[in-house]
Order: structure tokens, then sequence, then C-alpha cells
């Protein structure tokens, strides 16, 4: 006996453990949510370029998109363009998309067009970046000026997060001699940018430009140069006009380098402008998305690699034993009665779509008319089949009639009363009429 107690005990705590570490891991690794009332936001981003075309000369184009390599995916991907070619390519962690034509002439418009939102897989590639970089070569009164900048420099930092801080900080400081030297009269940020990277050069230390989008909707933008720095273990962004390190969340990375966002051949006047708005999605059909575009393979054969439709079934039925669980609790510890083990289980899961107060009223209703029905048949001393079925017809027609009334005084809730299961309501009012009559009506309202 002793040790048939032990196997239960080390059985229950297995199998509770086991769906902790499943539910855990969807919440915290794969960033499930929980709810399906959680929402997500979804951007659309539209690039639209306009250009002259030269007449009798082939038209390319290339204009770099973002390469979503980590906290974003994308959910829909478009490339507009009449009698175009396109071809999308990859180069040093950046993407391109190139538009080519024979023939093009007058004013040219095409159109890139991006959905995406957060990435929901939990599995993120490990960062790669160089953490050495030649000096570039400077001479004379440069020089000089360098040497001096970056002596204070490296005395105010501890390591290279502090030293790009330190840098940044320095050049922009546009009253020192030496900063005026180096900047040569542009105070601009892509020159502050070029001074910043000499600096860090001299002293070895890798920096990239990174063109940034900040996801706003309804204002127009351009991209926002941010610079990056590997330390080893993860990229570092640096605001080149402030020194503010990390990227703000709704910053979304563009393209990376020292190339301009668009190269244009066969045509001139070339202009980008950007147009974003955003929705929102139920997070649970935005995390299949999501999971859709990602590498988790496993996904595929759990139960988010069926049809989002077949889930939906599987999310009422997994809420069964749920509900038996708690009936069970409710009785063996609360000392709760109740109409059966299965019987208030399927009745509330009829409560989902109505809300519990709809619910209660439209339940009451029914039963107290049912069991009007039932009081009456009892007189005319029919046998059980035959009863049951005259009380499964009155609760069809019963529910239809609220139905249709509810519908006339524009109740929507009322429409859901179509949910109850019907053969569990006519066994429910068959069984309260039996509890009545065996231990009276106070017994039957308890249960």
């Amino acid at each position: 006996m002793r040790s048939l107690t032990l196997h239960l005990k080390v059985l229950v705590i297995l199998l509770v453990s086991l769906g902790i570490l499943i539910t855990a891991y969807q919440i915290f690794i794969l960033g499930i949510p929980m709810t399906e009332d959680e929402t997500d936001d979804l951007w659309n981003i539209d690039a639209k370029v306009e250009f002259q075309a030269s007449p009798r000369e082939p038209v390319k184009l290339q204009m770099f998109v973002p390469p979503l390599a980590q906290d974003y995916v994308s959910l829909n991907e478009s490339f507009i363009s009449n009698n175009y070619g396109v071809s999308i390519n990859r180069a040093d962690g950046n993407r391109k998309v190139t538009w080519s034509a024979r023939r093009a002439s007058g004013k040219q418009t095409l159109y890139y067009r991006l959905v995406l939102t957060k990435r929901y897989s939990g599995e993120q590639t490990k960062a790669k970046g160089p953490i050495f970089r030649d000096s570039i070569p400077v001479e004379g009164a440069e020089k000089i000026a360098a040497e001096a900048l970056l002596a204070p420099i490296r005395q105010h930092s501890a390591d290279v997060e502090t030293f790009i801080s330190e840098t940044i900080k320095r050049v922009n400081n546009v009253n020192d001699d030496n900063v005026k030297l180096l900047l040569g009269g542009d105070a601009s940020t892509p020159n502050k940018a070029k001074v910043i990277e000499l600096l860090l050069s001299i002293a070895h230390v890798p920096m990239e430009r990174v063109h940034t989008i900040r996801l706003a909707a309804d204002i127009q933008q351009n991209p926002e140069l941010w610079l990056r720095s590997f330390n080893g273990e993860n990229w570092l962004y640096f605001n080149p006009e402030s020194g503010e390190q990390g990227l703000p969340v709704d910053r979304l990375v563009w393209w990376t380098g020292d190339d301009s966002l668009v190269t244009l051949e066969g045509g001139k006047q070339a202009q980008v402008s950007f147009s974003l708005n955003n929705s929102e999605m139920n997070a649970i059909r935005l995390a299949k998305l999501t999971d859709e575009n990602t590498d988790a393979d496993f996904l595929e054969y759990t139960l988010y690699g069926l049809p989002l439709q077949t889930q939906q079934t599987f999310m009422i039925m997994v809420m069964i034993p749920i509900g038996v669980l708690v009936i069970l609790i409710l009785r063996n510890l609360g000392g709760l009665q109740t109409l059966g083990t299965f019987t208030p289980v399927l009745i509330a899961l009829a409560f989902r779509k109505m809300q519990l107060g709809y619910g209660i009223v439209f339940f009451t209703i029914i039963t107290a008319l049912g069991l009007s029905l039932r009081s009456y048949l009892e007189h005319l001393k029919l046998q059980m089949l035959p009863r049951l079925s005259v009380v499964l017809t009155f609760v069809v027609v019963l529910i239809a009639a609220i139905s249709l009334f509810s519908h006339k005084l524009g109740l929507e809730r009322g429409l859901s009363v179509a949910l109850f299961p019907m053969v569990i309501l006519t066994m429910t009012i068959e069984r309260l009429t039996i509890t009545w009559e065996e231990r009276g009506g106070g017994h039957a309202f308890k249960v």
C-alpha cells in the first residue's frame, strides 16, 4: 500500500512538473501570449520611390530594404512596379532590391510595401561582428587634433562602451578647436559620424553606421543615422548627436554602412518617401503568423501547426479536462454539490461566448420553463424516452424563440443562447426534476 501511494505521488509530481515546464517554455521562451485578449501592433510601411527616367537608356534602381534579422519578422513583403524586373540580393548583412527595365521614360514611381510585427520566437541567432579594425590614415594637423582629443577620452573611459560615448560627446563640442579642425566647418550629423569613426579607428575600435526608421504612424520622416560597435558579445548602439546608448524600441534598422539608400542608373532625381500606419491584431493569431515565418520547425508538430480553425476547436476541447479538474477540487476539497461532473463543465463552456451574467439569465429561463413542462408531463404518465423527446423538442423550440426575440430587440448576446448543449439541458432538467421529487426543491437549487 505504501509503495502504491509513493508511486502515485511521484507520478503526480512528474505530470505537474511537465505541465509547468511546457507552459513556461511557451510563455517565456517562445513568447506566446497567455490570453486571446492581448493585442500587438502590426506595422504597414510604404516606401515610395520617384525618379525621372532618361529616354532611350536602360533603368536600374537599387534600394536597401530591412534585413529583419532579430527583433522583427515580415508577414508580407511586396514590390510594386509596372513592367520592371525585380530581384533581391543579400550582402554584408543588408538586403537590397533591384528594379530594372530595358526602356522607361518620364516620371517613374515604384513602391516597396512591408507588413511586420515583433518576433515571437524566442530563438535568437548569436550576434557576430568585428572587434578590431585598422586605423584610417591621417596626417598633419588632423593627426595632431585627433591625438589631442583621444588623450582625455582614454582618461575618462573604462571600456568600449564608455570610450565610444565619450568620443561622441567630445565631437559634439563644436566649440573645441580640435573638433572644428576635424569637422572642417561642416557640423552635419553624417560629417560628425565620419570624425567619430576616425577617432575610433585610431584606437582600433570598429564602428558601423546604422540607418533606422522610426515606427510611428502618420508622420513624415527620413532614415535616422545611428552608430554601432560590437563588444565581443552584443552590438552597442549610439546616437551620434547625444552619445545616448541603446537603440529605442521603436526603431527599425533599415540598412547599415556608408552607401546611400538608393542608387540609380539611367535616371535622375531619385527621391524616397516613407509612410507608416499601424493596426492591432489578436496576439495569439499574430503569434501563429510569426511562427510560420520562423525557423522553429518543431512547432509544426504541435497544435500550432494545425489550421487556425482546428486550433480554435482544440482551444475549447482542452477546457473540458481543466473544468473537470476544477469540479473535482470543489467537490472533494470544498464539499460543493454539483449535478454530476461533466454537466457543469459543458454548461460553463456555453458561458464563454455569452459571458457569465447573460449565461446565468438564459440558463435559468430555459431550466425553469423546462421544469414546468416536465412537471406537466408527469401527470400524463409518459414513459422515460417519450418524456425526454418532448422536453428536448421544447428546449430546441425555446432556444430558437429566445434567439429570435433577442435579434429583434437588438440583444446580440441572446443569439449565443444557441451554444447551449441541448441534450445536456434536457438531461439536466430531467435530473433536476428527479432530485426535486426525491430530496426537495432546496436541494435541487443547491446543485
